[in-house]
């Protein structure tokens, strides 16, 4: 046998060049063989007697091209986790949903955040006193214009 068959094939390549060969009709070897009528049909309109490959075509049925690029770009220069490139995104690119962003990431072998930075970003808090506050203030910017966000973390508690 030239190639692998898939789990499901009722037919060898040997039956194929048969049903592709006969000059009887599709009824009678339908009947003869045990096969479906399509079955029948599609092997004697082929040329071959392989199996078609079953791959999926590359690239993103959701995303055109450019707003894959766009994408892609945008995650190797902020090096954002996957929720974060989503929540930036969606004003943007309105159709675009998180399976369709990891799919694209995960085409482009960027999906995983390269550990020399995950490593340098998580990094544990040092030992404080009951009533050590923290407070960071952060910009955010996006299609309607600015917001200030202001956190405060009990650094002894972990309450935010």
């Amino acid at each position: 046998m030239a190639g692998v068959l898939h789990s499901s094939a009722r037919t060898t390549p040997r039956i194929r060049a048969e049903l592709q060969a006969s000059k009887e009709s599709s009824r009678s070897l339908t009947a003869q063989y045990g096969l479906n009528p399509k079955t029948v049909a599609k092997w004697r309109k082929r040329t071959v007697t392989t199996d078609a490959p079953m791959e999926l075509t590359p690239g993103s049925t959701v995303l055109t091209p450019a707003e894959e690029a766009t994408v892609v770009e945008f995650r190797r220069r902020t090096l954002l986790p996957l929720d974060d490139i989503f929540g930036c995104l969606r004003d943007t690119i309105p159709h675009l949903s998180r399976s369709a962003l990891h799919r694209c990431l995960q085409r482009h072998t960027i999906s995983r955040l390269p550990a020399a930075e995950t490593a340098q970003t998580r990094k544990r808090f040092q030992t404080y006193e009951i009533g050590y506050v923290h407070i960071d203030s952060c910009e955010l910017r996006h299609a309607e214009g600015k917001l200030v966000m202001f956190l405060t973390i009990d650094r002894a508690s972990k309450f935010t």
